[in-house]
C-alpha cells in the first residue's frame, strides 16, 4: 500500500485531525485517510459504497440466454474427457 509523508504541517491542521481522531476514535493516519477521502469526494462509508453498487447492479441487471449458459453436466463431462 503507497504511503503519505507530509512535512511542514501547519499544527493547526495537525491539531484539528488529532482532537477529530480522538472524537472519532480512530487513529491520527486513519482520520487523516478519512479527512482526505472527504477533500477528494471519495466515499469514505463502506455502507454507502456496498449500497450504491448494489443499486447499480439492481438498476442493470445481466440478462443470460439460456444458450449462452454451459449446462454444469457438459462442464463436468468434458472435464472429465480431459
Amino acid at each position: 500500500m503507497p504511503s503519505l509523508q507530509v512535512r511542514e504541517l501547519p499544527a493547526q491542521i495537525y491539531h484539528k485531525l488529532q482532537s477529530k481522531a480522538q472524537k472519532e476514535h480512530r487513529s491520527f493516519s486513519q482520520q487523516a485517510i478519512v479527512a482526505l477521502a472527504k477533500g477528494l469526494d471519495m466515499e469514505e462509508n463502506p455502507k454507502k459504497r456496498r449500497a450504491s453498487l448494489l443499486k447499480s447492479i439492481m438498476d442493470d441487471p445481466v440478462v443470460l440466454n439460456s444458450q449462452d449458459v454451459a449446462s454444469p453436466v457438459d462442464l463436468i463431462r468434458k472435464d472429465r474427457q480431459r
